[in-house]
């Protein structure tokens, strides 16, 4: 599997699971190009991934940033081969503690950032083209006080059911990856401090396989269905969770 000559952008690519899916991309040949909101934090992750990758500071909630992102890829590679939407995050909150403000920045880039991230990409992208979008299985399996993020999740995997018959015909797939716990920072500082290590622990019984994902799982999941190998496999959601949400 190459992508030698391939472009890829990885939204959120500067840290955890998107961090691993550009440093996969970029490994098997891609220009790649990262978003992320941290101007520090995107420049240690380009001289991490290597190679001829590129940073781009954006908020993928933001329109206005995304025409900038896509203004500078049309102007310096003319194209794009690959989009992996990974950019996103979630809360903790029950119900009866949900504020607006948390539904508002939640909803705002996990849902919206992502459908004006794929709509705006697509004047850019041809026949043969891939989308991944990085999905959850807290989309089937919240738990307590994960509802607002897996129904945005859970929104994501039908925005890919549906696009696949909105752009029938032009080439371009849309498949979804959908992550278990996956051991990041992201996923560290998630828990409060005096619960982390107990549910870590229960995280890591979870797998079937014996423990807890890492971003190269997602990573390695991600460069297969935008690969041509998967030339035939469109709308799917591919769960990457080491069994979990099967038992």
């Amino acid at each position: 599997m190459s992508y030698e000559g391939k472009v890829a952008l990885v939204t959120g690519g500067s840290s955890g699971i998107g961090l691993g899916i550009a440093k996969e991309l970029a490994s098997l040949g891609a220009k790649v190009i990262i978003t992320g909101r941290q101007d520090a934090k995107l420049d240690a992750a380009v001289k991490e991934i290597g190679g001829a990758t590129k940073g781009i500071k954006a908020d993928v909630s933001d329109l206005e940033d995304l025409d900038t992102l896509y203004a500078d890829i049309k102007a310096e590679y003319a194209t794009l081969d690959i989009l992996v939407a990974n950019a996103g995050f979630g809360i903790l909150a029950p119900l009866g503690a949900i504020t607006e403000e948390q539904y508002d920045s939640v909803f705002d880039t996990n849902l919206k950032g992502v459908i004006f991230t794929v709509q705006k990409a697509l004047p850019l992208m041809a026949s043969g083209s891939a989308v991944v979008l990085i999905g959850s299985t807290a989309s089937i399996q919240p738990g307590g006080s994960m509802s607002v993020y897996g129904a945005t999740k859970a929104g994501l995997r039908n925005l890919a059911r549906s696009w696949i018959e909105d752009i029938r015909g032009t080439g371009i797939r849309i498949n979804v990856v959908s992550p278990g716990p996956i051991k990041t920072q992201s996923l560290h500082d998630y828990f409060p401090d005096d619960k982390r290590e107990e549910i870590m622990a229960y995280l890591e019984t979870r797998s079937t396989v014996g423990r807890l994902g890492k971003p190269e799982d997602i990573a390695k999941a991600v460069a297969f269905l935008a690969s041509e190998d998967a030339g035939y496999i469109n709308g799917v959601e591919l769960i990457v969770d080491g069994g979990a949400s099967q038992v």
